[in-house]
């Protein structure tokens, strides 16, 4: 109920009208309200009960018929007084005439048709020859058909009129899997980013907007910056606002205005200048704060929570038949996003940890039986312990979240560390945050303790496998230790982004304006297999991605450190079943997945 252009169900009562709107109730005829009158509405009921006058109430939405049907929010409704003035009703019957209904909307390929009428967006599924399969993304004219479209401003952009063929070919996709058998169908393709020939919003236009929400890392800025600066030199918007403090900045804080000038030089700078917040999702003051400041894009940089929380508001702004462009820039520092290749900032992490593990190599090699263990980031996927592992070849063992581990008897941790003191004298162990949390788990008040963001808060395994290896060469007089225990965490994450991550968060905001100017929405950003493509958000929030453990680059990793792999036989076969099974092949296709391609498997 209140949704644009719908009128309220009701079996009778009086209503809430809009003095600049028309209001068609689906249950009776339609009539022409006129200021100061009400005309009370009954339904014949079977048992003959007294008929139902309770006012219903309208949301103060514009309805898509209006004269401004995107963005405007009408005035306040003037509720209409009670009266049985005959004369009244007879003058509203010789106005019927006048009176012209609305045409429902056809449906048209990627929607269909509500009860109501209304056009409700759905998966955008395109099946072609030879198994290719679009996963295509929602676009404004898949429920507002009759937008004007305008030349995209590139095609006189100085800087582009060398470029060669500088605009996408509205059929160019980008395939998921890339390494296939010549019986292999087609597999998977996604929407290739990049600038459309036609654009769907006039650079005077546009409203733009910008939230970070979730955690901090390392490119955030940076990716703010580009937005401004793809907006202003690339396109002509000269109207792009802020919001402060996440989600919640939408209906309790200001907007800052951004300009070129403001966001020249907070590249080179940590954290994310917008302010972050978990929490605060409320679709509908967010999307009524869209709505009343007149925002028609809105770039959403987070985590899968807050890419869920932009899927949300992309369904409630399609549902009011807004004229609004809902993108998504996909950040985590743990790089578990599926579909695309790796997340900003992840290049920056795995660089900073070198640090960290430098340090503990240079504490445990200075001592007798020293023993440096680091911890890392790494909720619930352990890419930044790995490649950090990998990168450092000073490592003797890594700890992930997908390769469970246990401490005591043989073949156990402990005899490792032990073994491999005896070896060389010292040892480093890099751990990710969340490995080895079913051993931890005794505290169990702990595991159903959730952050604002619905992320598990997760026991410090670092302490814990400190205090554990500590107890056991207590036991062991003739055998002391020198134990340094060296947590970067938040260090790691809150500084500014190296080179590589620049040149990567600059194509992710490029992508992303050019995906709302060509009219696109519901979509987020990334590289699958090297090239940029716009993503249905469903497919990077349904499921995280995570280290393949039968995989070669894990392989890899055992093979540096050359410590066991702490897991049973049936662990391993179960593991390649569940992997063969999630990629939808079967061993004697033999198929490479963007998973494991993109763990190096080449």
């Amino acid at each position: 109920m209140g949704t644009p252009g719908e009128a309220p169900r009701s079996s009778g009562g009086a209503f809430l009208i809009n003095k600049n709107s028309l209001l068609f109730p689906s249950s009776f005829l339609p009539v022409l309200l006129l200021p100061q009158v009400t005309i009370k509405l009954t339904k014949k009921s079977s048992n003959k009960t007294k008929p139902n006058t309770k006012k219903i109430k309208t949301q103060n939405h514009t309805p898509l018929f209006s004269s401004n049907p995107y963005f405007k929010r009408s005035s306040t409704p003037q509720k209409v007084q009670s009266t049985s003035n005959s004369s009244s009703l007879l003058d509203l019957k010789s106005r019927l005439s006048a009176v012209k209904i609305p045409e429902p909307v056809k449906p048209r390929a990627g929607r269909r048709m509500s009860a109501e009428g209304k056009p409700v967006i759905t998966k955008k599924i395109v099946n072609g020859d030879a198994g290719y399969v679009l996963e295509d993304v929602p676009h404004l004219t898949d429920y507002l058909p009759d937008l004007p479209t305008y030349p995209n401003p590139l095609q006189d952009h100085p800087a582009y009129s060398v470029v060669k063929q500088y605009f996408v070919n509205t059929d160019d996709t980008v395939a998921q899997t890339i390494v296939v058998h010549k019986s292999s169908p087609r597999g998977v393709h996604f929407r290739r980013a990049g600038p459309r020939q036609k654009a769907y919003f006039e650079s005077d236009e546009v409203t733009a907007c910008i939230v970070t929400c979730g955690g901090l890392c390392p490119g955030l800025n940076t990716v703010i910056r580009e937005i401004v600066c793809g907006l202003y030199d690339m396109y002509g918007v000269k109207t792009i606002l802020g919001i402060e403090g996440g989600y919640r900045g939408f209906y309790a804080r200001n907007t800052i205005n951004l300009t070129r000038k403001t966001v020249s030089d907070i590249h080179k700078r940590g954290g994310t200048v917008l302010g972050t917040s978990r929490g605060g999702h409320d679709t509908t003051k967010i999307v009524d704060s869209i709505q009343d400041r007149g925002i028609n894009q809105v770039y959403i940089i987070g985590g899968d929570g807050t890419q869920k929380g932009a899927s949300v508001i992309f369904e409630e702004v399609q549902r009011r038949g807004l004229k609004v462009a809902v993108v998504g820039v996909p950040k985590t520092i743990d790089n578990d996003i599926e579909v695309i290749d790796k997340s900003f900032g992840f290049d920056t992490a795995v660089e900073e940890a070198q640090r960290a593990i430098n340090a503990a190599h240079v504490e445990s090699e200075s001592q007798e039986n020293g023993i440096g263990l680091v911890k890392l980031m790494g909720r619930n996927s352990g890419f930044i312990a790995m490649y950090a592992t990998l990168a450092s070849r000073d490592v003797d063992c890594c700890l992930i979240p997908e390769s469970p581990f246990y401490l005591e008897g043989k073949g156990g941790l402990l005899e490792f560390i032990e073994k491999r003191l005896k070896e060389h004298g010292h040892m480093v162990i890099v751990v990710a945050e969340g490995a080895g949390q079913d051993l931890i788990a005794q505290d169990m008040r702990s595991m159903d303790v959730h952050d604002a963001s619905g992320n598990k808060l997760l026991l410090d395994v670092g302490l814990w496998l400190s205090q554990k290896i500590k107890e056991h060469f207590v036991r062991k007089p003739k055998m002391p230790i020198n134990l340094k225990y060296i947590d970067p965490t938040y260090m790691i994450r809150a500084i500014p982004s190296n080179a590589s991550d620049n040149v990567y968060c600059t194509l992710l905001a490029h992508s992303a304006v050019h995906g709302a100017m060509a009219g696109y929405t519901g979509f987020t950003v990334g590289p699958v297999n090297g090239r940029h493509a716009y993503i249905p958000f469903d497919r990077i929030t349904e499921k995280q991605k995570k280290v393949v453990i039968t995989d070669r680059m894990w392989a890899r990793l055992l093979s540096s450190t050359n410590q066991p792999s702490f897991m049973s036989n049936k662990y391993i076969e179960d593991s390649k079943k569940d992997n063969e099974a999630h990629n939808g092949t079967s061993k004697a296709e033999n198929v490479s997945t963007d998973a494991s391609l993109t763990n190096g498997s080449l």
